[in-house]
């Protein structure tokens, strides 16, 4: 028990590092890698596609939760074509994950820049965030940043990598400021 307390009191400063730096704290279980950029290893890209299919079925999720909203009612032109929308995105990210996992070994980036940790923690969030935001046509956006960062995964382009990374992070941060401050969580954020 002492021990676990303190291995928590010296994760803190590092998490509270990360998150004056703008990283978002990685999920239980993520190694830091430290030394190594994201995606340098065959398993750091396997990881990035368990992440991204995690994505994939939080989307399919909402989506779905959203259409059996209207307990058999019509649904509106509007919504379903949000729905269509986003179910071709899921599938697409299934698609590139898929890719990932077939060829981690030669989708490794050598010079990524940013830890495999930041990377998979963005991705958590993106999931979380799937899951949570209240309004389905805010998600779209955050699934354009995750097809981004897939695309971007095959190709093992830094720059590409990088700037869907940044384009799912401030799609995160986004979010959160369009919700009114302090408003309590709507009845789809509690479930």
């Amino acid at each position: 028990m002492a021990s676990e307390t303190k291995a928590a009191g010296a994760q803190a400063p590092k998490d509270e590092e990360a998150a004056a730096a703008g990283a978002v704290p990685a999920p239980a279980g993520v190694a830091d890698n430290t030394g190594q950029g994201g995606l340098a290893s065959a398993s750091q890209v396997v990881e990035l596609a368990d992440q991204l299919s995690a994505c994939a079925d939080q989307l399919h999720e909402r989506i779905m939760r959203d259409i059996r909203a209207y307990e058999g009612a019509t649904v509106p032109e509007h919504v379903q074509a949000a729905a269509r929308a986003l179910f071709e995105d899921e599938v697409i990210l299934r698609q590139r994950a898929n890719g990932l996992y077939a060829d981690a070994a030669t989708r490794t980036v050598k010079s990524l820049g940013k830890s495999q940790k930041v990377v998979i923690a963005l991705t958590a969030e993106a999931a979380e965030k799937i899951r949570k935001i209240t309004r389905i046509a805010e998600v779209s956006g955050l699934v354009a940043g995750l097809l981004h960062l897939a695309g971007a995964a095959a190709t093992g382009q830094p720059a590409s990598i990088l700037a869907a990374l940044d384009k799912i992070r401030a799609h995160a941060q986004g979010v959160e400021a369009t919700r009114p401050p302090g408003g309590a969580p709507s009845a789809a954020e509690a479930t």
